[in-house]
């Protein structure tokens, strides 16, 4: 078990940030932070030689980011969908 990080300015390698945030409730692999790293979309990071290394708070407010709407309903995700992305209608 990773312990979480005390402090947000940690700066942790990338198997310490997945298993912490795998342990704060943000279930993510180490491959997938790697993969996030190539294609964007991830948390920042730097890099300390050929090692990179995420600030704890970073990648934390990232996976936070990352949450979806509070839901009540399985049907309020198909009416906040409806909402957002109404269909257009075709005049004739």
């Amino acid at each position: 078990m990773t312990a979480i990080p005390q402090s947000d300015d940690a700066l942790l390698t990338r198997d310490q940030t997945a298993s912490a945030l795998t342990e704060k409730g943000f279930p993510v692999k180490a491959k997938t932070l790697a993969t996030k790293a190539t294609r964007g979309g991830g948390p920042p990071y730097r890099k300390f030689g050929p090692r990179p290394l995420y600030r704890w708070g970073d990648a934390l407010e990232w996976a936070s980011g990352m949450l979806a709407p509070v839901h009540h309903s399985t049907s309020e995700a198909d009416t906040i969908r409806a909402i957002v992305a109404p269909q257009t209608v075709k005049s004739t």
